[in-house]
């Protein structure tokens, strides 16, 4: 499950998570480690609607929205969570750490414990193509680390 900050403009327009050019990005990170959105992701944000002015979320805002993302990831039942950007992952992990401190290690999210990868937002790649590099060792990380998870379990994540 990837988790994103809030909808941005086109998001808000036509009601999915990451459809503009951070989504195009993103799904092609998604590419790049074995993963199709519509197969095997379930994408939300932390607030499910657009700040004005597209301002970081207010901390009541985060409140209000925060229970139906923990509705969403009790659904969903993903195995990893992976949190694009410094907004997300705060948020999620309850820290004002920076996102260089939170990445490259699994921290856990919520009373169900699940393991939780931080990277960077998509849209601050655009904006920062250098850092693109480090994406993808984040990647690669939560991709080792769901194999870790996945392995011995069959593909319809029932058991025998």
């Amino acid at each position: 499950m990837v988790i994103g900050e809030a909808p941005g403009a086109e998001e808000d327009r036509r009601g999915e998570p990451f459809v503009g050019r951070a989504g195009q990005l993103l799904d092609a990170m998604l590419r790049a480690i074995g993963l199709g959105r519509a197969e095997n992701v379930y994408i939300a944000n932390v607030l499910k609607s657009r700040p004005p002015n597209n301002r970081d979320p207010r901390p009541e805002e985060v409140a209000a929205c925060l229970p139906y993302l923990r509705r969403q990831i009790e659904l969903v039942r993903p195995r990893l969570l992976l949190a694009v950007g410094r907004i997300a992952a705060q948020n999620l992990l309850g820290t004002e750490d920076s996102l260089s401190r939170l990445r490259g290690r699994v921290h856990r999210f919520g009373e169900l414990n699940t393991p939780l990868v931080v990277t960077y937002h998509p849209a601050y790649l655009l904006r920062n193509p250098a850092d693109k590099r480090k994406a993808w060792e984040d990647l690669k990380f939560a991709r080792n680390v769901f194999r870790q998870l996945t392995a011995g379990v069959p593909e319809d994540g029932h058991c025998s």
